[in-house]
């Protein structure tokens, strides 16, 4: 199934669609990591963006249920060089190809990945979108240039109620503004009495909690962060 990739500067690249048929305008990225493209997938700072492998061979070890960074994935779509359709891994349980089409994700590979990525280190990061091979070029393109960007990430990705995670060690409030999976993990992992609450609670309702510290997270983040912040609380 033949796919477009159309920049909002007029390149158009062509190659093979994968994933969902859900195609969308979002802003292009790309990502040198080599592995973790799961977790990359389901980053919530990616909220709104079409997000280019630098690595060329991807899905080749499928998709699991462990390493989840959110429970939906708000990327708008992916862009690969190769597609692996038959990973090999004794974790592995779908294939990159059926979580993009469960989560209504789309994806294009065969396409020159570093050629865009060398267009994007130089000029910056554009609207893109994916399109159909008969789509009118010159039509799409304007619709890019007259699209904005997403402004509000934090409202799409945020938990929308408050909820626990119990433990028996200091009290913390998370406030989500995007939160990885990956931190929650880490803090509960160091015996933080957790509780999650959305972006916009009001501070009378945080310290109704009578927490030990408050922590903030916007997706990003590295797990070795973690171990610092709980002191920081302390």
């Amino acid at each position: 199934m033949e796919r477009l990739l159309i920049l909002e500067d007029g390149s158009v690249y062509r190659g093979q669609g994968f994933g969902s048929d859900d195609l969308k305008t979002g802003e292009l990225v790309f990502n040198t990591s080599m592995t973790g493209y799961q977790e990359i997938l389901t980053d919530n700072s990616y909220c709104g963006q079409i997000v280019m492998m630098t690595y060329p061979l991807i899905g080749n070890y499928g998709i699991n249920r462990d390493d989840y960074e959110s429970i939906e994935p708000a990327v708008f779509g992916f862009v690969t060089r190769d597609l692996c359709q038959s990973p090999n891994n004794w974790r592995s349980q779908e294939t990159l190809d059926d979580f993009l089409k469960a989560h209504n994700i789309p994806g294009i590979y065969d396409v020159d990945t570093r050629a865009i990525t060398r267009k994007l280190r130089n000029k910056g990061t554009m609207r893109a979108m994916m399109a159909n091979p008969d789509t009118d070029i010159e039509a799409a393109v304007k619709q890019l240039q007259e699209t904005d960007y997403l402004h509000d990430q934090v409202a799409r990705v945020s938990s929308s109620k408050i909820f626990p995670i119990p433990n028996r060690g200091h009290k913390v409030v998370l406030m989500d503004f995007g939160a990885k999976l990956g931190i929650v993990r880490e803090l509960s992992r160091r015996g933080c009495d957790l509780i999650v609450v959305p972006w916009d609670t009001d501070a009378q309702t945080i310290l109704s909690y009578h927490p030990d510290g408050v922590m903030l997270s916007n997706g990003p983040g590295d797990p070795e962060d973690v171990p610092q912040a709980i002191e920081t609380i302390r």
